[in-house]
């Protein structure tokens, strides 16, 4: 969810196995130690599993029996997203969309973890550029309904879930003060009136989901595509212009190879609200033992209590 520019790993691909496993809910911290004992009950050489990052999903690079990159979800309520993810990884192969590709077929389910196996992708040529996430956005919007369902892009539905995550790591205060926040951009999200046609989007359109490699850009991240407005996916690059420092020629770039600009749109402000709420509370689940996460909390609640949108918030 965060919507810092800089890259948080190497470019991935991703997917699942079909093996039995437990379906029971997860308790304590989700840590890389916790994410590579659930390698180890997969059956994975969780030894050798080098991590690439480490959120909502722990991702891991594995090189046996087959080089593949493996994410290890936070807890079972990730499960239905995994799975959507690997349909939509097969939809836009047909598509020919450029993206990432599942390299083994279903969810596993490892003591209340969600598992997916991504195709090993080649070493990035470059680091990707809001221009190159602007020739991708064109394509996926140019595309018609999957013929399988895709959610709503509600921002602010994990508001709660992480804040519960946060429990006592940040004042209660704050966590009430978003939650009105999320109530509010909810009702006004729902009144708007689109500019461009509602349909397929990314959902998380930054440029550290984008890959550059020896055939070109390619679309990481696939777990956020939803069916609603598109302007959702060009207000990314504009609050990341706002909040993280994202320079005016890249953001400019952007904006000349999609061919619009969302922020001559009067919903923009809304959809930024909803965002700037968004990246907000996910900071919050990463707070408990992490004293940079709260730091950042503190910063950016701050900031949106004081209606100050010249902070500068930093990635996560």
């Amino acid at each position: 969810m965060d919507d810092g520019t800089q890259k948080r790993r190497p470019a991935t691909d991703r997917t699942t196995t079909d093996r039995p496993a437990a379906d029971r809910t997860t308790t304590g911290p989700f840590t890389e130690a916790r994410a590579r004992a659930v390698l180890a009950s997969a059956g994975e050489r969780a030894e050798d599993a080098r991590l690439l990052a480490l959120g909502e999903n722990a991702v891991f690079a594995l090189d046996a029996p087959e080089p593949v990159v493996v994410r290890v979800g936070r807890d079972p309520s990730l499960k239905e997203r995994a799975e959507r993810e690997l349909r939509v990884a097969g939809w836009l192969e047909e598509h020919e969309v450029p993206a990432v590709r599942a390299a083994r077929s279903g969810v596993t389910l490892v003591d209340g973890h969600p598992l997916t196996f991504w195709r090993r992708l080649d070493e990035a040529r470059r680091e990707a550029v809001p221009a190159d996430l602007a020739g991708l956005l064109r394509l996926v919007h140019a595309l018609p309904a999957p013929p399988f369902a895709l959610p709503r892009r509600d921002l602010l539905s994990g508001v709660e879930r992480w804040l519960r995550l946060a429990g006592d790591a940040v004042p209660p205060a704050d966590a009430a003060y978003l939650r009105a926040r999320r109530d509010d951009f909810e009702s006004a999200a729902a009144g708007l009136t689109p500019v461009l046609q509602p349909g397929p989007l990314h959902g998380d359109a930054l440029p550290r989901n984008v890959h550059v490699g020896p055939d070109g850009p390619l679309l990481l991240d696939l777990e956020t595509f939803s069916d609603d407005l598109r302007e959702h996916d060009l207000v990314v690059l504009a609050l990341s212009l706002d909040r993280y420092g994202l320079d005016e020629a890249s953001y400019a770039g952007f904006v000349r190879v999609y061919g619009w600009d969302v922020r001559e749109w009067p919903g923009c402000a809304v959809l930024r609200g909803a965002r700037e709420t968004a990246a907000c509370a996910w900071v919050a689940q990463h707070a408990p033992g992490n004293p940079a996460a709260r730091r950042e909390f503190a910063r950016r609640v701050a900031s949106l209590r004081q209606e100050d949108a010249a902070v500068r918030w930093y990635a996560f």
